[in-house]
C-alpha cells in the first residue's frame, strides 16, 4: 500500500488561545463517541462537541448503508421477475421466453419462487439471455445495446455547483439504466462526500483509492518531461517528491473496484479526495506548464479505460473546483440537473456563466502562448449539453419548467424527471431506484417510478447514439479521404 499523501490538516496548536474574560470555564472529559445529544441544548458548542457531532453521524451512516447487506457485510443486487425481464430488461414476449428456456435447458432457467411460478433471475443471468438471444433470435429486434465499432467510450459528467438537484441520483440511475441496457459502465466519484461510492457499496480507505494518484501521475510524467527537457538544456533537475514516485506506480485499474452489479465497476471517493483541490494549484503553480485540467482525461485514455468500458460517468463536487474541472475537461458529454424552481434556475444559469468564464480563461490564456509560439489553439468543446429538470412537479412547476424550455431551448432537455414515492423509498435504503424490489411496492406505483427515469434514460440514450453515429461517420470519411 502506498504511504499516505502528505496533504494533511494543520498540527494541533500546542497551546490552546486564550478565551474571552467572562468565559472562562473546565474543560470536560473527552466525550464517547456517539454521545452529541447528551451536551444541554443552550451550552456553548467547542471543537470536541463537533467531534460528538461527527461521530453520531458516523454510526448513522454507517447504520444505514449498511441495510441491504448480505450475511458477509457485502452488497448484492437483487434478482430480476420474468415480468420485469420481458417488460424493461429484454425486448421478448414472455410465451416466447419459456419457450426459449424450455428449448435450450444450458441457459439459465432462473430461480422459482416458493409457489413454483415466477421465475427470478441475476443480472449476470439476464446478460447471458440477451447474448443468446442476439446470437439466435429475431434479426429485426436489437438484443444488445449498439456501440460503434472502434471508437471509445463516451464520457458524462453529471454537473452542478447546485446542491439538492439530484446531481448524483441522476448520475447513479444513468449508470444502472445503462448496465440493465447490456453497456459496461465505469462509475468515478470525484465528490469528496462519497454519495455515489455508497450507493454502489464501495470501500475506499484513503486518497490512493481514488482519482487523486492518477492526477498526481499525470504531474508527475509531466515533470519527468520538464526534467528531461532541463537536461537537453544543462540544467538540474527538479526531484520528485515520495507522493509524486509513488503515483507513478498507480494505474488507473489499479483503483477501479468492482461492484455488486455485473457491469458497473466504480472509482471511489472519501474525504481524503478533498485535499486535491488544494494540492493541484500548488502543482500548477510550481509547473504553468502543465495542463492540469487535462489529468484525468489522460490518465483514462492512457490507461485504456475508454476500450474496457462503454460509457463513463463523473459524478462532479457540488462546487467549481479543480476536480470539476478535471471532470468536465474529460467530459463527452455534460449533463446539468436543476430543479424547476427560480432558485435553482438562477443557480444553474451562474454555473453555466461560471463554466464559460473558466474554461475561455484556460483557452485565452494558453492560446496567448501558443500563438507566440506558433502552435495550434487550445478549444474546449463538447459533444452535448444538457440541462434535465430533475424533482419535478407538475402541479407546482409546469409554468416555470415551461419558461425554462422557451429561455433555454435545446440547452434544457424536454422530459421532466418526477419525484416519486419509489424513488424517495430508494434513497432511505442507500441505493438506486432501479434496485428495488417490486415486491415492496404496489405494481402500478413501481411502474411509475420507474417510468420517470426510464424516460430520462432513453432520452439519454437517444443523445448518446446521435453522438456515436455522428463519431462513427466522421471516422469513415476520415478513413476514405
Amino acid at each position: 500500500m502506498a504511504p499516505k499523501c502528505a496533504l494533511r490538516k494543520a498540527v494541533p496548536m500546542s497551546t490552546p488561545p486564550p478565551r474571552p474574560a467572562g468565559r472562562t470555564r473546565a474543560q470536560p472529559s473527552p466525550p464517547d463517541a456517539g454521545s452529541a445529544t447528551d451536551t444541554p441544548a443552550n451550552s456553548p458548542v467547542d471543537t470536541a462537541e463537533l467531534a460528538r457531532i461527527a461521530a453520531a453521524c458516523a454510526q448513522g451512516r454507517a447504520d444505514l448503508a449498511a441495510r441491504g447487506l448480505d450475511a458477509a457485510g457485502t452488497r448484492t443486487l437483487r434478482r430480476f421477475s420474468a415480468w420485469e425481464v420481458t417488460r424493461y430488461l429484454i425486448p421478448v414476449a414472455p410465451a416466447h421466453l419459456r419457450r426459449v428456456l424450455k428449448a435450450n435447458p444450458e441457459l439459465p432457467q432462473g430461480r422459482t419462487d416458493a409457489g413454483g411460478g415466477t421465475r427470478w433471475f441475476t443480472l449476470d443471468e439476464v446478460l447471458r439471455l440477451r447474448a443468446h438471444l442476439a446470437a439466435e433470435g429475431s434479426r429485426s429486434k436489437e438484443y444488445q445495446p449498439w456501440r460503434p465499432e472502434g471508437l471509445p467510450a463516451k464520457v458524462v459528467a453529471v454537473a452542478n455547483f447546485k446542491g439538492g438537484v439530484g446531481k448524483t441520483s441522476t448520475a447513479a440511475h444513468l449508470a444502472m439504466a445503462a448496465a440493465l441496457d447490456g453497456y459496461r459502465v465505469l462509475v468515478v466519484d470525484l465528490d469528496s462526500q462519497g454519495s455515489m461510492t455508497s450507493i454502489f457499496g464501495g470501500r475506499v480507505a484513503d486518497e490512493w483509492g481514488t482519482v487523486f494518484p492518477l492526477i498526481a501521475r499525470h504531474y508527475a510524467r509531466h515533470m519527468q518531461a520538464d526534467n528531461r527537457a532541463r537536461a537537453d538544456r544543462g540544467e538540474a533537475p527538479q526531484a520528485l517528491d515520495e507522493t509524486l514516485d509513488e503515483a507513478l506506480k498507480i494505474t488507473a485499474r489499479d483503483v477501479i473496484q468492482p461492484t455488486h452489479w455485473p457491469n458497473i465497476d466504480l472509482i471511489g471517493a472519501q474525504l481524503n479526495l478533498y485535499w486535491a483541490e488544494f494540492q493541484i494549484p500548488v502543482w500548477r503553480m510550481a509547473a504553468r506548464g502543465w495542463k492540469m485540467w487535462d489529468a484525468l482525461g489522460d490518465s483514462l485514455a492512457d490507461d485504456g479505460v475508454l476500450d474496457d468500458y462503454d460509457l463513463v460517468f463523473l459524478d462532479t463536487p457540488p462546487a467549481l473546483g479543480y476536480l470539476t474541472i478535471n471532470g468536465l475537461a474529460a467530459a463527452d458529454i455534460l449533463l446539468v440537473p436543476t430543479g424547476a424552481s427560480f432558485l435553482e434556475f438562477d443557480s444553474t444559469g451562474r454555473f453555466f456563466d461560471m463554466l464559460h468564464a473558466t474554461f475561455a480563461s484556460i483557452e485565452e490564456g494558453e492560446n496567448m502562448a501558443a500563438r507566440a509560439l506558433g502552435r495550434p489553439g487550445l478549444a474546449f468543446e463538447w459533444d452535448a449539453v444538457r440541462a434535465l429538470i430533475t424533482r419535478y412537479d407538475g402541479t407546482q412547476q409546469a409554468e416555470l419548467a415551461s419558461l425554462m424550455q422557451a429561455w433555454m431551448g435545446r440547452a434544457l432537455a424536454p422530459q421532466r424527471q418526477e419525484f416519486t414515492a419509489l424513488i424517495g423509498q430508494a434513497g432511505e435504503q442507500v441505493r438506486g431506484l432501479y434496485e428495488a424490489d417490486p415486491r415492496d411496492f404496489n405494481r402500478d406505483t413501481y411502474i411509475r417510478g420507474r417510468e420517470t427515469f426510464d424516460a430520462t434514460y432513453a432520452a439519454f440514450k437517444q443523445l448518446l447514439h446521435s453522438v456515436w453515429r455522428r463519431d462513427a461517420a466522421t471516422a469513415t470519411a476520415t478513413e476514405g479521404s
